[in-house]
């Protein structure tokens, strides 16, 4: 089996886990939040594990890490779909005007969501038919990931509210990320 496949088939492995936990009925006393909980935390971690693979490319000169960041970032767009339905379905049932409700009055909700578009826009853009019809653009707005990357953990921070040392974790890792690419953009501009 190549790399890819076997990368498929792995960032589907948290998957398989939350049916194998919803069939045994295994989600605890709250199964639509630990849901929403569970789904929400993949989200960040793909999203975190594909914004490493090009500071992992550098640091080890080893290129095929970054064949598979497309791949890893439209599974982060796949978990953070589910979280959203997950909170559309379960917690709210779909009722369109409580979902209004709660992304214009609460704060950690709108910020998530707006993670959510900046995700699906960059997942809708992501094809290389794409990339060759933004030219330039395109890596502009995939720029974006970094804005969504800070909205997700300032989401996971307003959620947790007390014991924040899950989002704090998310978030050294995310600042570290973002340190690299900014140290190293300007050490390309002094060169």
């Amino acid at each position: 089996m190549g790399l890819k496949p076997a990368v498929f088939l792995l960032a589907l492995v948290p998957l398989a886990l939350m049916v194998v936990q919803i069939l045994q009925n295994n989600l605890g006393p709250d199964p639509a939040q630990e849901l929403a909980k569970v789904t929400g935390e993949w989200t960040i971690r793909f999203l975190l594990l594909a914004l490493a693979l090009t500071p992992l490319r550098h640091l080890t000169g080893i290129t095929q890490f970054v064949r598979h960041r497309r791949m890893l970032g439209l599974f982060a767009l796949f978990y953070a779909t589910i979280h959203l339905l997950v909170w559309m379905s379960f917690l709210l049932v779909f009722r369109w005007q409580a979902i209004g409700e709660e992304l214009i009055e609460r704060p950690y909700i709108t910020v998530g969501f707006v993670a959510y578009m900046i995700l699906l826009v960059l997942g809708v853009t992501s094809p290389k038919a794409m990339v060759r019809r933004l030219g330039k653009n395109w890596k502009k707005l995939h720029r974006l990931v970094y804005v969504a990357g800070i909205l997700a953990v300032v989401h996971l921070l307003w959620i947790l509210r007390t014991d924040v040392r899950e989002a704090v974790v998310y978030g050294a890792v995310l600042a570290v990320l973002l340190g690299f690419r900014l140290i190293r953009s300007f050490d390309l501009r002094s060169s």
